[in-house]
C-alpha cells in the first residue's frame, strides 16, 4: 500500500494505492467543507438519492454477485426515507 497526495483547488487530497487500485479519502475532501464535522458531511452524502444510483450502477459494473432485487428494495426503501425529511 503506497499513500499519495494531490492537489485538488489547492488543497491537498490523500490517496492510497492498493493492487493497482487508487482510493481518494473521502475525509480529505470534506475536511475542506467543515473542518469539524467530516462525518456529517460524509454521512449526507453517502445518504442522497444521487450517491445511492450511482453505487448501484457501480456494483452492477463491478460486482457479479451484486443482487439487484434487494437493492431495489434498498432504494425504494430510501425514497420513502428521503420523502419524509423533505415533506413538510
Amino acid at each position: 500500500m503506497k499513500n499519495k497526495k494531490m492537489d485538488v483547488q489547492g488543497k491537498e487530497i490523500a490517496v492510497i494505492a492498493q493492487n493497482n487500485d487508487d482510493y481518494i479519502s473521502l475525509t480529505d475532501i470534506a475536511r475542506y467543507k467543515d473542518p469539524d464535522r467530516t462525518d456529517y458531511i460524509i454521512q449526507n452524502w453517502i445518504r442522497s438519492r444521487t450517491t445511492i444510483e450511482y453505487l448501484g450502477i457501480w456494483e452492477q459494473l463491478n460486482n457479479p454477485d451484486f443482487n439487484s432485487i434487494e437493492f431495489d428494495g434498498f432504494r425504494k426503501q430510501e425514497d420513502r426515507s428521503i420523502k419524509k425529511l423533505e415533506g413538510k
